[in-house]
């Protein structure tokens, strides 16, 4: 008989963490190859592990809504199931913690690999990412953090709890031994905090619908996104009429050819990406007094889920991928987001956003920059105008494809000027697409 060990998978470059939502397997179940055994949730996206072997469920580790670090033993398989299986079991029950005692050791654990991941803790918390990220941002002290309420797993820190903290803080962060000058300037830079939400009472009759999860995730990070970033959003409106001909052109044969559909999407996302190498202050984030300028353009495109919210899918390496790469990726992207088939990986790494907020007719809109990034493009409607156009003959009214692009963009490091330039190559990059082009 033989043991196999189910580890808490990698997820991504930036996820070091990731909570048992629901144990879809029992000790006991048999469990063939690649079915699923337990879902699982991080900041980013829900997922399932699968089974990499075929055996039965000997025992699982940790409880649901546990956090557990990557790497980390959840589960036990026995692969050669036998008669002395009993044996194994107690032989493994004497060696292995069970699940009420081995969370301190978890805890120890996870203590010990925050301190060498990210924080150096003066108490014995354990910061997941996400909390780290949004106090650094706020020029929060760790000596402040450590003071901080929490009402997560042993006391834990959780998004609500910092966002809560942050609408009640009235004193100015302490400052840090570390670098007493870099804190004093932060302290400087620290807006103001806002005053706490009002109080809502529901009335007779109304109905009171609890956010889901990852709706909670989408509101706390829009509100940290403009709590950060100083917003300013530009226009420009756009002739698309040599798109949309070329799309009706070609996408019979697109589809008989490749068996899927060309969208517009992929051609935005082609103009974006190479607007983003003429004007790479666009393609940055922001950490404190410091730009930092992407060596890659890792393009997200906001995408619904079938609950009604919303998630990025990134297509990595953009402005290295041609028009029918581009569009193979969106399709499929576009396809796992619509079947809950998103992995962490295909959502991290983002370094510029696109939002179509014409999907449902909008003309244009002012979208909320998706943190650590510096701007975010909508695309608005494309829709019949008349437009006035030079000829040789002079000036005439004619009926065109018209679109609004909106560029949100934080005004701590993106001013009007870049904005503006951004947007206007992007204009001329869509304005003057060949129509005979070949994909």
């Amino acid at each position: 008989m033989a043991k196999f060990e189910v580890v808490m998978p990698k997820l991504g470059e930036s996820i070091i963490e990731a909570t048992i939502t629901k144990w879809l397997k029992n000790p006991g179940d048999r469990i063939e190859e690649d079915d699923p055994i337990v879902e699982i949730a991080t900041d980013k996206v829900d997922s399932e592990i699968p089974s990499p072997v075929e055996g039965k469920l000997l025992k699982v580790l940790f409880n649901e809504g546990d956090v557990i670090p990557v790497g980390k033993v959840i589960a036990i398989i026995e692969t050669d199931p036998g008669e002395e299986g009993e044996a194994e079991v107690a032989e493994t029950d004497s060696k292995e913690e069970t699940v009420a005692d081995s969370k301190p050791a978890v805890k120890a654990e996870t203590t010990e690999s925050a301190k060498e991941e990210a924080v150096e803790s003066s108490s014995d918390r354990f910061y997941s990412p996400l909390v780290k990220n949004i106090a650094k941002t706020e020029g929060i002290a760790q000596s402040e953090l450590d003071k901080v309420p929490g009402t997560g797993k042993d006391g834990r820190v959780t998004k609500e709890d910092l966002m809560s903290y942050l609408k009640n803080r009235t004193s100015a962060p302490a400052k840090t031994e570390e670098a007493p000058k870099e804190s004093a300037a932060k302290e400087t830079a620290t807006p103001a905090v806002s005053k706490p939400a009002p109080q809502v009472t529901a009335g007779a009759g109304d109905e009171i619908v609890e956010m889901d999860r990852m709706r909670k995730l989408i509101a706390d990070h829009m509100v940290m996104s403009v709590q950060v970033s100083p917003h300013v959003t530009s226009f420009i409106e756009v002739d698309v009429t040599n798109i949309v001909r070329w799309r009706d052109k070609v996408k019979d044969d697109f589809q008989k050819r490749e068996k899927e559909k060309i969208t517009f999407t992929p051609i935005f996302i082609e103009a974006a990406a190479q607007a983003l190498k003429d004007f790479p202050g666009v393609n940055a984030s922001v950490d404190g007094y410091k730009v930092i300028l992407r060596k890659n353009i890792n393009i997200g495109m906001a995408a619904a889920l079938p609950n009604g919210n919303l998630i990025v899918p990134v297509i990595k390496n953009a402005d290295q991928k041609n028009l029918l790469g581009l569009a193979k990726d969106v399709n499929a992207l576009a396809n796992k987001a619509r079947s809950n088939k998103l992995e962490p990986d295909d959502i991290s790494g983002g370094t510029f956003t696109i939002t179509n907020l014409g999907t449902f007719g909008s003309i244009t809109g002012s979208p909320i920059i998706n943190q650590p990034q510096v701007a975010i493009l909508g695309i608005g409607v494309i829709k019949k105008k008349p437009a006035v156009l030079e000829t040789p003959e002079g000036d005439v009214i004619a009926i065109r494809h018209m679109m609004i692009l909106s560029l949100s963009y934080d005004h701590r490091t993106v001013d009007g000027a870049l904005g503006g330039m951004y947007l206007q190559r992007l204009q001329q990059l869509l304005e003057s697409f060949d129509t005979n082009r070949a994909i």
